[in-house]
């Protein structure tokens, strides 16, 4: 298995292991991905084995919240300002290349933002538009453009297995060329890179690809690759998260942190408090947390007034 499918694997068993899906979905799926009966039902044991118990106290690391509250029914953040998107495309390295696009009216920079491993999907064009309502037009790309776009998957799993079956050249490729598209539509502006789950882990990645062009950088629960070297992306400001919750995750953030002292890039990672995995996206109802997402929302704001604009 790639990296990035045995990601996506431990990602299905963790679900499953935290009661988000029955068994024989998490079979279902892991088969989806190649994964055989015998090798899932180890991963479901190793991760259940794995767990932290309940009861362990939630990690924090520098630039922590110190407190926080359950998940609240108020509406996420930054919606009360999202502007629309509007599909749109180009030509990619290897083909056309699909996104939503969301234009701030004289906007302060840009944003890329890169979704989950469930592709392009309204939750991640909400994000673009809540990007552009406080001023940053925002392309969210659609990396499963060359097996004719995310639409095309009716059944989100399947959408899941193709986004594994994709490598990382090709993933940084198609994220380069997305840049120099916004890049494009915001002229002699800075912009920055911002991703969730999987896009987390992608923007590490373009981070280890050499990205100079960015001026900031966001992973939201992202993994870090194997060994990363982030020297050659100079200058990029990055501001991670992680959940004090997220264990899986969590095991990535030194090597992260080691990766980014070593390049001297500026950089600061908040680990929020009680919160898991997927913690920002409000419609994973089971792992949302609104007062985590508003300090991190909070945060990604200030960050950009300082390195974006």
């Amino acid at each position: 298995m790639t990296p990035l499918q045995r990601y996506i694997a431990e990602e299905i068993a963790t679900d499953h292991v935290d009661g988000l899906m029955s068994r024989r979905e998490a079979l279902r799926r892991l088969a989806l991905l190649g994964v055989g009966t015998a090798a899932a039902t180890s991963l479901i044991a190793a991760c259940g084995e794995n767990k932290k118990p309940t009861t362990d106290a939630p990690a924090t690391s520098t630039g922590a919240v110190t407190s926080s509250q359950p998940a609240t029914a108020s509406a996420p953040p930054g919606s009360d300002k999202a502007l629309p998107t509007a599909p749109i495309t180009w030509a990619g390295p290897q083909g056309e290349l699909a996104a939503a696009w969301a234009e701030a009216p004289n906007a302060r920079g840009g944003v890329l933002v890169i979704h989950e491993n469930k592709g392009l999907n309204d939750w991640v064009r909400s994000v673009a538009g809540r990007f552009a309502g406080i001023g940053y037009s925002a392309l969210a790309v659609d990396l499963l453009s060359a097996q004719g776009g995310t639409a095309k998957f009716a059944d989100p799993a399947e959408a899941t297995a193709a986004l594994g079956n994709i490598g990382n050249e090709e993933f940084v490729a198609n994220l380069k060329s997305a840049v120099v598209e916004l890049q494009r539509r915001v002229p002699d502006k800075k912009v920055a890179a911002v991703g969730f789950c999987m896009g987390g882990g992608l923007v590490w990645r373009l981070l280890a690809a050499g990205s100079p062009e960015l001026a900031a950088a966001v992973p939201f629960y992202g993994p870090t690759p194997d060994n990363p070297d982030f020297s050659g992306s100079k200058d990029v400001a990055v501001l991670g998260f992680y959940g004090a919750l997220d264990d899986r995750v969590n095991k990535t953030e030194p090597a992260a942190r080691a990766a980014l002292e070593k390049a001297g890039l500026v950089h600061e990672l908040v680990t929020e408090p009680d919160a898991n995995h997927a913690f920002f996206n409000d419609t994973n109802t089971d792992r949302y947390n609104a007062t985590a997402a508003q300090d991190a929302w909070r945060r990604v704001q200030d960050w950009f007034d300082r390195y974006l604009v």
